[in-house]
């Protein structure tokens, strides 16, 4: 068996070796000649409520064909608002029945970070493409089965990092390479909010074995955005666990300050939280700096350059994220953010884990 960075090199380099799956994609689609693809959302929480349902009536290459619920009212509501069809609804024990619905071509997961991995392999193996949202699952070892299982289903994956498809986040990302500003010497970045359950102890987002958490819910934006901003992947990590109510917090990290050291001496202070508001990604190099507040805000991302303002944006990020990798599909070419990148994340993300766990620097 393949170890962990044996796993990670071989999959960034296959692209090469899909040959099959490509031809065998264009086929398809020669066959069904679609323009928009379907879409079906599991899991109607917040984010596909308030987000993604109104994105797919922006998106010009894809549309909401399908639900998948655990809730019969939320399905009656959702069929009612957005004309979706009797056989397109879905519950959790049917949703395998899928294989057989062409209306549906992409399965976005929507679901508590727990539920991804297998979400994903069923999705997968019912032939449909996959859209999983952030982070991509529990453990590096679980992103390996989702990345297998679209691979053996001919099936693209991609994570729903938003912000690899937002203008300003993109020229931040390029100045890794061209380095306008010199090379890089600090980076401070920091993703957070202030959460509002105050009585609800018991919900998934406050225990860490299901995904919940500063670190699993927040933490791949600052993360994320240190390897982006680098271009490069950190060496080593050393954590803290900042909480200042440990009766709320039993079960899961308040604030997590994590510190990264990249190649070249390059460190990063990052914190995540979700109980304190912070939002911004602030880049120190030899010759300038730039700087994003907020740097990960559904919208209004403000930047700053010591040559001058960052002002490029997009009415809305969901919708091009997703018509983005729609694209992919429909010209089969590669997703911008396919399942390796989101396994390299959750390898940092293990690693910082146990940083705490030991309380000292873990070399990755």
């Amino acid at each position: 068996m393949l170890n962990r960075r044996k796993f990670i090199k071989n999959v960034a380099t296959s692209t090469a070796t899909l040959g099959l799956s490509s031809l065998a994609f264009s086929s398809c689609l020669s066959e069904n000649k679609k323009q928009k693809l379907g879409v079906a959302l599991v899991g109607l929480g917040y984010y596909s409520t308030d987000l993604l349902a109104p994105a797919l009536q922006l998106t010009e290459h894809c549309y909401l064909a399908g639900i998948v619920t655990g809730s019969p009212e939320k399905a009656g509501k959702w069929k009612e608002k957005y004309n979706i069809p009797e056989k397109n609804i879905y519950n959790y024990d049917n949703f395998d029945s899928v294989i057989n619905n062409k209306d549906i071509d992409v399965i976005y997961i929507v679901l508590p970070t727990f539920m991804h991995k297998d979400f994903v392999v069923r999705a997968a193996n019912a032939g449909k493409h996959v859209w999983c949202e952030k982070p991509m699952a529990m453990t590096a070892e679980e992103c390996e089965i989702m990345i297998k299982a679209c691979k053996e289903n001919n099936r693209k994956l991609s994570i729903g990092y938003r912000m690899h498809h937002e203008p300003i986040t993109q020229e931040i990302m390029s100045y890794g390479k061209q380095k306008p500003f010199g090379d890089i010497q600090l980076i401070s970045v920091a993703a957070g909010y202030r959460n509002s359950w105050e009585k609800a102890t018991d919900t998934w987002k406050l225990d860490q074995s299901k995904g919940g958490g500063a670190m699993y819910d927040m933490g791949v934006y600052s993360l994320n955005a240190a390897r982006y901003v680098t271009g490069k992947e950190p060496i080593s990590v050393n954590a803290q666990v900042v909480n200042d109510n440990p009766e709320k917090y039993k079960m899961s990290d308040m604030t997590t300050n994590f510190q990264l050291e990249f190649p070249g001496n390059i460190i990063a202070n990052c914190t995540t939280s979700i109980g304190m508001n912070v939002n911004y990604l602030n880049v120190t190099a030899i010759d300038g700096f730039y700087n994003l507040s907020p740097f990960q805000a559904y919208n209004n991302i403000k930047g700053e350059t010591s040559k001058g303002l960052l002002t490029k944006t997009i009415p809305n990020q969901q919708a091009r994220q997703m018509d983005n990798d729609s694209l992919s599909i429909l010209n089969d070419t590669e997703v911008l953010v396919p399942g390796i990148e989101g396994l390299k994340d959750i390898a940092i993300v293990e690693g910082i884990l146990k940083s705490v766990k030991e309380g000292r620097k873990v070399i990755l």
